[in-house]
Formats: C-alpha cells, sequence, structure tokens
C-alpha cells in the first residue's frame, strides 16, 4: 500500500477510520515507516459501550449516543427500511433475562427514525416456539410493538429466497432466507448478553439462528444443529452480513444458558457495525476470552475482528466494566473460557 492507496476508503473501514488511515501513512511515510507495518497496527472497527443502569434509563438516548459515535449520520439512514432482530427465545413467565427487554427494542428502534428512517419493523423467527405471537405477548414486546406502532414479522413462516452460502463452513450449501429480511436495507442483530451450553456464549452472532425460517429448518432450527451449531453461526453471519450489532447487558444470563441460566445485572449496553468485534468485546465484558470460543477465533481475520489491538473501544473500556459471569465446568463448551485478569 501507498499513499494514494490509503486516500481511499479501505474495504471494512468505516470512511472516518480511512482517513484516519490515510493520515497515519503519511505521517508514517515522513518518519520512514513501512505502510504494512502501519496498517497492521490499525483499528479495523470501532465498538461503543455505554452503561445502563436499567430499563428505565433513556436507552434511546445510549443507543443514538452510540450510533454517532460510530460515525452514523442521518444522510446514511434517511429512508432506509431498517429490521430489528431482537433475542426472543421463549415465553419468560417472569425471567426476564431470557429475551432481550423490550424497552430495548423501542430505544433502538426510536434511534433509527431520529435518524430518519424510512421505516423499522421487528422480525424474529422464534426457536422453540412455533407460536411467535405466544412469546411477543408474554415477553411485553407486544404491548410495545402497539403503543409504538411497529410491524412484526414472524421470520418462521412467509415466502423465502435461496442465497448462496457465503461461508462454506457447514454442510448446509445454499441458504434459505425470509423475503421480510432481504427487503431490508438495514439489518439490526438486536442480542441479549448471555453465556450458551452448546455455544459458550450467545451475543449478535448467535442471535441470527433466529432469521433462518423454521418452515426451511425446523423447530428448534434442528437442520441447523445436525450441521453443527459454530459453523451454522459463520455461514449465516457470512451470507446475511448485518450493518449493526447492539447487546443488551443490562440485564444477562450467566451458567446454564440461553435458556435456564441465572440473571446478571451486567448494566451496559455494547453496539457496533461488526458483529465479530461486538461480540468480542461483550466476551471482555463478561470476563470469557473471544479467542477461547470456537466460532469467534473461526470468524477472526475472515468476518471481523476480535483482537483487542484491532478494536477502537469507545465509550467505556471492557475493563471498567468487566462483570465476570458465571461458566460451568461441567459444560465443555464454557470450560476454560475465562479471561485472564
Amino acid at each position: 500500500m501507498n499513499a494514494s492507496d490509503a486516500e481511499k476508503p479501505a474495504r471494512g473501514l468505516t470512511r472516518r477510520q480511512a482517513v484516519k488511515l490515510a493520515a497515519a501513512v503519511g505521517l508514517a511515510a515522513a518518519g520512514g515507516l513501512t505502510a504494512t507495518s502501519l496498517w497492521r497496527e490499525q483499528p479495523e472497527a470501532e465498538v461503543f459501550i455505554a452503561k445502563a443502569a436499567g430499563y428505565d434509563a433513556d436507552l434511546a438516548g445510549v443507543v443514538r449516543r452510540g450510533l454517532a459515535e460510530l460515525g452514523v449520520t442521518p444522510a446514511e439512514i434517511a429512508g432506509k427500511q431498517v429490521l430489528v432482530k431482537p433475542n426472543l427465545v421463549e415465553p419468560h413467565a417472569g425471567a426476564g433475562h431470557i429475551n432481550v427487554h423490550p424497552r430495548m427494542v423501542r430505544a433502538v428502534a426510536e434511534a433509527f427514525l431520529a435518524l430518519g428512517a424510512g421505516a423499522v419493523v421487528v422480525g424474529e423467527g422464534a426457536g422453540h416456539r412455533r407460536d411467535a405471537y405466544l412469546v411477543l405477548e408474554e415477553s411485553g414486546l407486544a404491548e410495545v410493538l402497539a403503543e409504538d406502532r411497529l410491524a412484526f414479522y414472524d421470520l418462521n413462516n412467509g415466502p423465502v429466497a435461496r442465497r448462496p452460502n457465503a461461508g462454506g463452513w457447514s454442510k448446509l450449501g445454499d441458504l434459505w432466507l425470509p423475503g421480510r429480511l432481504l427487503a431490508a436495507d438495514i439489518v439490526v442483530s438486536l442480542a441479549k448478553m448471555k453465556t450458551h451450553h452448546w455455544a459458550g456464549v450467545t451475543l449478535a452472532m448467535k442471535n441470527l439462528f433466529g432469521v433462518m425460517p423454521g418452515v426451511v429448518y425446523g423447530w428448534p432450527k434442528n437442520v441447523l444443529h445436525f450441521a453443527g451449531i459454530e459453523p451454522s453461526i459463520l455461514d449465516i453471519n457470512a451470507t446475511v452480513r448485518p450493518q449493526f450489532a447492539i447487546i443488551d447487558g443490562i440485564v444477562g444470563m450467566d451458567g446454564d444458558g440461553p435458556i435456564m441460566g441465572d440473571p446478571v445485572a451486567s448494566g451496559v449496553v455494547v453496539l457496533g457495525r461488526s458483529a465479530v468485534a461486538v461480540d468480542a468485546t461483550a466476551c471482555r465484558v463478561m470476563g470469557i476470552d473471544p479467542a477461547k470460543v470456537g466460532y469467534l477465533q473461526t470468524a477472526d481475520g475472515r468476518l471481523g475482528t476480535i483482537r483487542a489491538a484491532r478494536i477502537e473501544q469507545r465509550g467505556e473500556s471492557p475493563a471498567a466494566v468487566r462483570r465476570d459471569f458465571a461458566l460451568l465446568d461441567y459444560v465443555p463448551a464454557q470450560r476454560d473460557l475465562r479471561l485472564a485478569p
């Protein structure tokens, strides 16, 4: 790479990052450093962390601030069709740490509408329940959607279309995706901060299991399980490529997640453009080493970065808000995941 190359927005970088890189290359040339060595030291993702004490906080303000920190402008969002994919697993019967909180869904919708989105819709294909509307009702999300006049689409049903598998880690072949997902200009993976008894953690990347239609992949997405959970996570993310990843870590879940675990008041919201970098940052907040999570290690350098040196942290630092989530030694996927102090 030479200085003229660095003037062009690099693939995978925001315009702001590309401008920083171009300036840095100029300084490096003056100082006798090679552009190649400098490139290796440059952040390739930005991730924002905010403290949020509870769900009564100004969460829309938190999300708006985070998007601003990422360089998101009204010009980028104006008129776009935004699909928010929240993590809805089960009717929780009082166990609110299972699903993304309804007020977090509201906050994300408000933030994108404030930036001029043409429409914001909510879509989910719950893995365990065929009746998505039962999950909506019992989670409290149905009431919020009605109050805010936000449309909901059950991604388990409805028209689907075949798309080439851009990953190739599993044996799934082409992927069948919901028409509603493909119609969106912007996909937001809105996940819950949780441990997982098969994947180690379930965050923004794993959350995309819920875009895979049950009419094709079954319940609880058995076809994906048979193909391998981690390879399927990678294939889905390589193909869908969500534009934003947001994690509700205000109250998360540790231990035997994603359903039977215990609530953890971690008090954070994590967001970014790269699901890989967001998940890696969330892991560090949870006291988990992302390099020890199989699918994150594989994704590093292929779908994004998990390396702390390549992630520009905005807002709070992961170390400042770290809250070690309980890990179960008898669960192989959680064994030895702990991040060193």
